[in-house]
């Protein structure tokens, strides 16, 4: 018997081209067999589907005058369920060939470990890339409405699918490190668990806040872009030198050991550093100074431009909207009679000094004859609430002196605001705080305060409403100053309008 003594093969080096071109044809592949998963489908469909929902919502209302800077990061959480299907998916495609016993019979491939290692990291580049396209149509949706204001961040845009890359990073690092099946999802438990008790030992502090990919900040009424005091391009550094330095370090695991891969090792070390250390800083003291300014003192930072005799003064991202505002001040001045039709008026922007982002503010209320306030929202309630403001002004000079109206000028204010509107028994209903139309009630205004309505008011702004439009515009222009004194009743004002008065003595609790 003869015995013959075979050597293992040695992995046959090629080229650089080759050897990239099999890790490139490799990660293709695999990343084909991710878009198989169940989980990848499932939850890949769920973002479409809920980016799809706000997409097809957002025609009308406040969202069709959408503010650019609060909308890129907007984008940034609907992915999170995508990424951790693909951290698990990826993680078990990475373990496939040890769960099937076929290490040994791959080690003999010019494929080798680190390089094999790489393409399963590279298999989320493809969606990565798809996550971009949903990010660029979603925020590209909200850029083309006319109504948009402000300047989107390229930093913000790309959390979405820097994400996707780091879930298929860190994916390849637990399968070289952690080759256990459970390995993902007790990973993304410890995360949490880890993340939860350094916000309570914190107390939510700005730098532990932004280890977590996104950071999106939303729910707080918008405020200009320079005050936002957001570290998105630190963030997006942190993003990208720790998705690089993940799979490194499972490349390394893997056996890798090229002058190439330590050197990028540590330069994403570097990028993961600096990153961090930038995004660590809270609001500093010079921006906080800027809020407090730009809350204060309006003016000094605001562009004005003047239309029908009254001026408009805002805010550089929204300077836009002035002919918006101007067009429901000529409404409502069209309805009103006296000085009121050629008053002028200057219409101010106002903003809260800003705490945190993710709060509604109350902006401060005027004194000053003839100003009237507007935030930084426009569209849907906001329009006839601007209208409720445009009108109080024009009734009782200022705002200040329309929070204790209880006469007939709560009567004249809410006839300015609501005669030219297309449906003004249900805007009536949605200014009112408890949504009803009857008794006493606190009615919206644009300073996020409210105006007193009575009982008796009510029932007479619901008569108005069902009469005549031209009848009743005409006896307000006639009966002006006595329908805008203090001394004037509801039931009075019912008189002078030729409709029903109510019985009663004005009561302006907020029922």
């Amino acid at each position: 018997m003869t015995t013959t003594l075979v050597k293992p093969a040695v992995p046959v080096a090629g080229g650089p081209g080759r050897r990239a071109a099999s890790v490139l044809t490799l990660a293709a592949f695999e990343a084909r067999q991710l878009a198989l998963q169940i989980p990848v489908v499932v939850l890949g469909l769920v973002y479409l589907v809920y980016v799809g929902y706000q997409l097809l919502g957002r025609d009308e209302g406040m969202d069709a005058y959408p503010v650019l800077h609060d909308a890129d990061r907007a984008t940034q959480g609907g992915p999170m369920l995508l990424c951790v299907a693909l951290l698990a998916c990826v993680h078990r495609a990475a373990l496939l060939n040890r769960r099937r016993g076929l290490e040994e019979q791959l080690s003999v491939l010019v494929m080798s470990p680190p390089r094999r290692t790489l393409a399963h990291a590279l298999s989320v580049v493809p969606f990565a890339v798809g996550v971009a396209l949903v990010v660029g149509v979603q925020f590209g949706w909200a850029a083309l409405r006319p109504g948009a204001a402000g300047h989107g961040s390229l930093a913000e845009l790309a959390v979405a699918p820097l994400t996707v890359l780091l879930s298929g990073a860190v994916g390849v690092l637990l399968a070289r490190v952690l080759p256990y099946a459970a390995a993902p999802v007790l990973f993304v438990i410890a995360l949490a668990v880890v993340v939860t008790l350094l916000g309570g030992v914190t107390g939510g502090a700005h730098g532990v806040q932004w280890l977590w990919p996104t950071v999106q900040e939303n729910g707080g009424t918008p405020v200009p872009g320079e005050l936002l005091g957001r570290p998105a391009g630190w963030h997006a550094l942190y993003l990208a030198g720790l998705t690089v330095l993940a799979a490194s370090v499972a490349v390394l695991v893997a056996g890798g050991r090229t002058r190439a891969l330590q050197v990028v090792t540590a330069v994403a070390l570097a990028a993961t550093v600096a990153g961090v250390n930038g995004q660590t800083p809270g609001t500093s003291a010079s921006l906080q100074a800027t809020r407090k300014a730009e809350a204060d003192r309006p003016g000094k930072f605001q562009t004005c431009v003047e239309r029908d005799g009254s001026r408009y003064c805002a805010y550089p991202d929204w300077t836009g909207w002035a002919a918006d505002w101007a067009g429901v001040v000529r409404r409502v001045r069209a309805e009103a009679g006296g000085d009121a039709v050629t008053s002028r008026l200057i219409v101010r922007q106002r903003i809260q000094e800003i705490t945190d982002l993710t709060t509604d503010a109350t902006l401060p209320t005027s004194s000053t004859r003839g100003t009237v306030t507007v935030g930084t929202q426009w569209g849907g309630n906001r329009v006839p609430e601007f209208a409720v403001g445009v009108a109080r002004v024009l009734v009782a000079g200022n705002e200040m002196a329309s929070i204790d109206m209880c006469d007939a000028r709560a009567v004249t204010t809410m006839w300015l605001a609501l005669a030219d509107d297309p449906t003004p028994t249900d805007t009536f209903r949605r200014l009112r705080i408890d949504d009803s139309l009857t008794g006493p009630a606190a009615v919206l205004t644009p300073d996020g305060g409210s105006m007193g309505v009575s009982a008796q008011a009510t029932e007479v702004v619901r008569e108005l409403l069902d009469a005549p439009h031209d009848t009743i515009t005409a006896r307000v222009k006639a009966h002006w100053p006595q329908l805008t004194s203090p001394r004037t009743t509801a039931a009075q004002a019912a008189h002078l309008l030729g409709v029903n008065a109510p019985k009663g003595p004005d009561d302006c609790g907020e029922g």
